[in-house]
């Protein structure tokens, strides 16, 4: 960073808020640059940015702007005293008070429009833009525990994926790094709460599966998870699964439930599904077959075959899943 600072809003786009938020908390809470002249415009040096940072960091943690404030000043004034340390602010990666990192960070001046969202959502959009992943880490574990698997992936997760897939698709090349970090983040929480060794109850396992065109399967890495921490048994066979290695494990694990992945119209395979349904096993005059859930966006418009159930959300999948397995 320069020695003269930077403005106002090329704060603010770092941070990935708004500059009447930077204002606001500077008329407020008192967090403005620390050296100010007079008639010349607010001019944010090293230091100044990384108390806004700390800042931004306990308000995505449920902090109250108030008490995150004086947190973040506290912190700056402990820096001051402490000789060792620069005049210009705390080096690249020095804690502030409660373990918050500060100082300059990757991710620039970029940010992610989430919309109305949960504090934790804020938070994990500013991490993954600064390509922070101890902090997404640490965000996503959290909400998991506080939340539960289908609220953390509603309200935190999938907004922040969703904005940085927009951001993406705008930009092309620019953000594919944020969106690559914070779904390999997504997709290690998840898997964290899905490998767990925990007693399942005695049913039938639900058979995860995405079509043979299909590459993506964060939905269903949330659907297994949510399954644990339901104590129901699942077998995920992931990506792009060919027909017949579908088919062959319908017959041989004889799943209460077969849910199919579809991310676009164009990976939406009718004729699989069909088949699925026609799929029985068990001996003669007792034959058993699997409810086949058509999952994901892709199905919208392919008109899944009749006796396939569409649910529209995580919740309502997994517990039909859950009533098809143990009814």
């Amino acid at each position: 960073m320069e020695d003269v600072g930077l403005p106002t809003g090329g704060v603010a786009r770092r941070l990935g808020v708004s500059p009447m938020t930077v204002r606001s908390w500077e008329r407020r809470y008192g967090i403005g640059p620390a050296d100010r002249e007079a008639g010349h415009h607010r001019r944010w040096s090293r230091g100044d940015i990384a108390v806004l940072e700390a800042m931004c960091r306990l308000t995505a943690r449920g902090v109250p702007p108030a008490e995150a404030a004086r947190a973040a000043l506290a912190g700056r004034r402990a820096a001051s005293r402490d000789s060792s340390r620069s005049a210009a602010g705390p080096e690249p990666g020095t804690a502030e008070p409660g373990g918050v990192l500060a100082g300059r960070g990757p991710g620039g001046s970029r940010a992610l429009r989430v919309g109305t969202v949960r504090p934790e959502c804020r938070g994990l959009a500013r991490a993954a833009v600064r390509l922070d992943a101890p902090e997404v880490d640490r965000i996503l574990r959290e909400a998991v525990g506080a939340l539960g698997v289908i609220d953390a992936w509603t309200e935190v997760m999938m907004p922040a994926l969703r904005a940085a897939g927009r951001k993406w698709a705008a930009d092309g090349e620019q953000y594919v790094e944020v969106e690559h970090l914070l779904s390999w983040h997504v997709s290690s929480a998840l898997r964290g709460v899905a490998v767990k060794a925990l007693a399942t109850r005695p049913v039938r396992p639900v058979l995860l599966v995405a079509t043979p065109a299909e590459q993506h399967t964060l939905p269903l890495e949330a659907t297994a998870a949510a399954l644990t921490e339901r104590a129901l048994p699942f077998r995920m066979l992931g990506a792009a699964v060919p027909p017949r290695a579908l088919l062959d494990a319908v017959h041989r694990i004889g799943p209460g439930a077969v849910m199919i992945w579809s991310q676009g119209r164009d990976t939406a395979d009718r004729e699989l599904a069909r088949r699925v349904c026609r799929s029985t096993w068990g001996p003669q005059g007792s034959r058993s077959r699997a409810l086949v859930v058509c999952a994901g966006p892709g199905w919208a418009r392919a008109r899944p075959p009749a006796g396939t159930a569409t649910p529209r959300t995580l919740a309502a999948a997994v517990d039909l899943l859950e009533r098809a397995v143990t009814g």
